[in-house]
C-alpha cells in the first residue's frame, strides 16, 4: 500500500510551523533533541508541531518517542513498516503536516534547533525553500568526498545553483507538495522534487555541530550509491554523455579509416598491425560497454518503477497532536 499525501493533505492548511525529523536509530539522542526543540519552537511566536517520522529503527527509538509525546501534545510521530530511507521518511512528514511552514532536520543534533527561527526568517514573499548549509562540516576526508560526489549528482540533477549548498536542514513552504502529490517510487531525492515546483531557493549559513549521538548512516560506499540513484533516477545527462561519447570515437574511427587509406594507397606503406588493431578494438568497445552499462542503469530504474514499489508504509501513527 503506497501512503498518497494523507488526511493532513486533505484540508487547508494552518498558519504555523511543522517541524518534521526522520528518525532512525537515536534512542539516546531523542530526550535531548525534542528538549531543546521545546526550548526554541515557543520564541517563534508561531503554532507549532514536531513531527517524528520512525525509519524503521531497530533500537528503542519508537518506544523513546511514544514516551516524550505523552506529555507533548505538539510531539506527533509516525512509525514506517521498514526502512525506506531518510528523503522517504521527510516526504512522509511533508505529506501529512499540517501547518504552512515546514522545517527538516536531521535527528542527530548537527543541525542546531535555536537556528529554526534563521530559516524560516529567510523564507520571504520571493524565497520558496531556504537552506541551512554548514559553516563547516564535521566529516571525515572520504565522507567528505562522497558527500561531493553526492552534491554534484545533485547539481546535475536539479538544475540550479542552490545545489551545491542542499542540506537536510532546510525550511520550505507546505504547499509545494502538491507539485509531487503524485509522485510514487522507491527512489526519492526531495531536493529534486522540490526544483518540479519552484526555483526559488535561498541559503542560510548555520553551524555544524558535532553528532551528539551515534555515528553516520551514510558511509562512503552509500553516498556513491546515492549519487549514481540521483544522477541516473532524475537525470537524462548521462544519455547524453553517452551520444556524444558515441559520437566523438564514431569521428575518430573515421579519421583511422583516412588515416589507414592515405597511408595505404597514396604512400604505399602497411597501416600498422596488431597493435594498432588492438588498441582500435579496445576503445570502440569500452565505449560501446560504458553506453549500454548507462542505457541498463536507466532499464533498471525503469524496471524498479514498473514494479510500483512504495515510496512509504505507514504502520501506525499518533493521528492528531495539539499545536503549541
Amino acid at each position: 500500500m503506497t501512503m498518497m499525501p494523507p488526511r493532513a493533505a486533505d484540508r487547508p492548511l494552518e498558519p504555523g510551523l511543522t517541524v518534521v525529523i526522520p528518525v532512525y536509530n537515536s534512542a539516546g539522542g531523542l530526550g535531548a533533541l525534542v528538549e531543546r526543540l521545546e526550548s526554541a519552537l515557543p520564541s517563534l511566536g508561531t503554532p507549532f508541531e514536531v513531527l517524528l517520522v520512525n525509519d524503521g529503527s531497530r533500537d528503542d527509538s519508537q518506544s523513546r518517542i511514544e514516551s516524550l509525546a505523552t506529555t507533548r501534545p505538539w510531539l506527533r510521530w509516525i512509525l514506517l513498516r521498514r526502512n525506506f530511507g531518510q528523503h522517504n521518511a521527510v516526504l512522509c512528514g511533508l505529506r501529512d503536516a499540517r501547518f504552512d511552514v515546514v522545517v527538516t532536520m536531521d535527528d542527530d543534533l548537527q543541525h542546531p534547533p535555536e537556528r529554526i527561527g534563521d530559516l524560516v526568517a529567510a523564507l520571504t514573499r520571493d524565497v520558496d525553500v531556504v537552506y541551512g548549509a554548514p559553516e563547516r562540516e564535521q566529516h571525515g576526508l572520504m565522507r567528505d568526498i562522497a558527500s561531493q560526489m553526492t552534491k554534484w549528482a545533485l547539481e546535475a540533477s536539479m538544475g540550479v545553483d542552490a545545489a551545491r549548498n542542499v542540506s537536510a536542514f532546510r525550511a520550505l513552504r507546505t504547499d509545494l507538495r502538491d507539485g509531487f502529490a503524485a509522485y510514487e517510487g522507491p527512489t526519492v531525492s526531495l531536493d529534486v522534487l522540490l526544483t518540479w515546483v519552484t526555483t526559488r531557493f535561498a541559503v542560510v549559513r548555520v553551524p555544524h555541530d558535532e553528532r551528539a549521538h551515534g555515528r553516520s548512516n551514510y558511509t562512503f560506499r552509500k553516498l556513491v550509491r546515492i549519487a549514481m540513484e540521483l544522477i541516473t533516477g532524475f537525470s537524462d545527462r548521462p544519455l547524453k554523455l553517452a551520444s556524444v561519447l558515441g559520437l566523438a570515437f564514431a569521428c575518430l574511427g573515421a579519421v583511422l579509416l583516412v588515416y589507414v587509406l592515405v597511408t595505404t594507397f597514396v604512400y604505399g606503406k602497411g597501416a600498422p598491425g596488431f597493435a594498432f588493431l588492438a588498441c582500435s578494438i579496445a576503445i570502440f568497445s569500452g565505449v560501446q560497454l560504458l553506453a549500454l552499462g548507462i542505457i541498463g542503469e536507466y532499464l533498471g530504474r525503469m524496471h524498479m518503477r514498473t514494479m510500483r514499489r512504495p515510496t512509504y508504509v505507514v504502520r501506525r501513527s499518533k493521528d492528531e497532536g495539539d499545536a503549541a
